[in-house]
């Protein structure tokens, strides 16, 4: 899993310069993905179908809704083993609804959260969105040297992005 970086430039030439300095600073381009309103991006890599629609919005939706069934439907499960003196299977629902909850706790606290619905103002407002797709030992360094390099750029925060869906 990857982490989504969210940088605001107020223009597609300041935008562009950026671009060309991540890729000399070891992102590739297929991790870089600009979104505007209005504004033609001739010159930046174009987000796709699924980034512009916050794809992986509506997969943690899922997947949180996902997560909250299967432990209220191994928690009820288990009351109903255990008031049918079935120790076995309550005990093996019990871990479930333990590993489940452990799970749905780790994306919660760990998993950044940023989308896209965040930005919808800068965007209307003619602003590029530049998403850059890094691995996690490397946010603070990419963040670090866009904040230097491109002080009129504004950090718009870390969200989670999985490379082999192409969201």
């Amino acid at each position: 899993m990857l982490r989504r970086l969210f940088f605001l430039f107020p223009s597609e030439k300041q935008a562009k310069l950026a671009v060309d300095e991540l890729r000399q600073h070891g992102v590739r381009l297929r991790h870089i993905h600009a979104i505007a309103n209005g504004v033609e991006l001739d010159s930046l890599p174009e987000a796709s179908y699924r980034q512009r629609n916050d794809t992986t919005f509506k997969l943690e939706r899922f997947l949180w809704s996902a997560n909250l069934l299967v432990f209220a439907a191994a928690f009820l499960g288990m009351v109903l083993a255990l008031s049918n003196d079935m120790m076995l299977l309550s005990l093996i629902l019990l871990v479930v609804a333990i590993l489940n909850f452990t799970a749905g706790q780790y994306f919660v606290v760990r998993v950044p959260n940023v989308h896209l619905t965040e930005f919808t103002d800068a965007l209307s407002h003619g602003e590029i969105l530049l998403m850059v797709d890094v691995p996690v030992f490397r946010v603070a360094e990419i963040e670090h040297f866009v904040q230097t390099a491109h002080p009129e750029a504004v950090v718009g925060g870390v969200g989670w992005t999985m490379d082999a869906f192409g969201v």
